[in-house]
């Protein structure tokens, strides 16, 4: 961050007064590339683990046979690993889980397609093995692989789609750049997302899926607020004199509490949801919502300031010959925060000048900047005094 210009609002507040009354200056553009390293080590994990471990796909994707028994008797999963094996069913790629919920704890017992003879057989197996004077009680779900791969089919087809109308109406909306900037930005998000389920092994379901389609929803949110934001200040400051990493930066902190405070109110709801409902409350249903959920709007909410936005600012710079002139005119490599921050405020090109070297390394030989610098949104007019 550069310093605070003596006799600004910078000067007088905290860092949180500042974060609140969006007028921190962090220097988005310019370390840009802190975010980038952070993302591309997320994204290594991620390909690390889909290739080491693989996603651990529930029933509905992989399809299957699962059995759920009471925890009663002897039942554990040694026990269920060895009944399989004595029924023919291999035992090594097994899926077994302990649910614990309001009703008592179950064990469920996942594997590849079987005959209705041997889920029938493994079914009594298990109601002996815990002890039940009842088979039924053991609950068996049969999925087809044929059903497995259909439904994975219609997840790629729904991402793709999303993808396409996401990339459509922010180039209508806005422009091109900031469609790619924000699809960058949703491609992160999932990713990551999938990388944290690979590496956790948390099981993916239909509703990890919708959820994963719901917060997609948020981080674009989030996303849209941010460029209407560098939209507005790129027209008001459109006047050849500053980059687009000024603009860019100054509408990040300007808007930066309110993606703080959106995010905050989205994740504890949710982690609520995933505390109280699932694991005291014993809301299984709920968990795998919940879990993606979270995941995602974390992920989500991070992509939106810290990837879509500068990767916005890098296409501009690049691509449009304005920004990428001016830029070598006038020999920035980040952007000019304080500039940025004066331009909104009407100030002069001689006072942006002096407040560049007060918030510089010779801020104390240099004339302090009016105190207009500290502004960070545009001045109202002047109403005509009447004659």
């Amino acid at each position: 961050m550069t310093a605070p210009i003596p006799g600004s609002v910078h000067e007088r507040h905290n860092v949180w007064q500042r974060l609140y009354h969006g007028e921190t200056r962090y220097d988005f553009v310019g370390r840009r590339w802190v975010g980038f390293a952070i993302s591309g080590v997320l994204l290594l994990v991620t390909l690390l683990s889909l290739f080491g471990r693989g996603l651990n796909l529930g029933l509905d994707f992989e399809g299957g046979v699962a059995w759920e028994v009471p925890v009663t008797g002897a039942i554990t999963s040694d026990a269920a690993k060895e009944i399989l094996t004595a029924n023919g069913v291999d035992a090594v790629d097994a899926k077994i889980q302990t649910l614990n919920s309001t009703n008592g704890t179950r064990l469920r017992v996942q594997v590849g397609d079987q005959t209705v003879a041997v889920q029938q057989t493994v079914q009594k197996a298990l109601a002996d093995k815990a002890g039940l004077a009842d088979v039924e009680e053991v609950t068996v779900t049969a999925v087809s692989a044929t059903w497995g791969s259909e439904i994975t089919k219609k997840a790629v087809q729904a991402l793709v789609v999303f993808f396409v109308l996401l990339f459509v109406y922010i180039s209508i909306r806005f422009e091109w750049k900031m469609a790619i900037g924000a699809i960058v930005a949703v491609i992160h998000d999932v990713l990551v997302s999938v990388g944290v389920y690979a590496l956790f092994g948390f099981p993916v379901t239909p509703a990890t899926v919708i959820a994963f389609l719901t917060i997609l929803g948020f981080s674009l949110y989030d996303t849209i607020v941010v460029f209407d934001k560098v939209k507005e200040n790129a027209t008001r400051m459109g006047g050849g004199r500053y980059t687009y990493g000024d603009i860019v930066n100054l509408s990040m902190n300007q808007v930066l509490m309110r993606s703080i405070n959106t995010s905050l109110a989205a994740v504890l709801p949710v982690l609520s949801l995933l505390v109280v409902g699932s694991l005291l409350l014993g809301a299984i249903a709920l968990q795998d919502f919940a879990l993606a959920l979270l995941v995602g709007l974390i992920t989500g909410s991070y992509s939106s300031i810290f990837i879509a936005t500068p990767v916005l600012a890098v296409l501009k710079e690049r691509f449009e010959p304005k920004y990428r002139d001016l830029r070598a005119k006038l020999g920035v490599a980040t952007g000019d925060l304080a500039a940025a921050r004066m331009a909104v405020a009407g100030a002069t090109p001689a006072s942006r000048v002096r407040a560049a070297a007060t918030s510089g390394a010779e801020a104390g030989a240099t004339a302090a900047a009016p105190a207009t610098t500290g502004l960070t949104h545009p001045p109202r007019p002047r109403k005509k005094r009447r004659r």
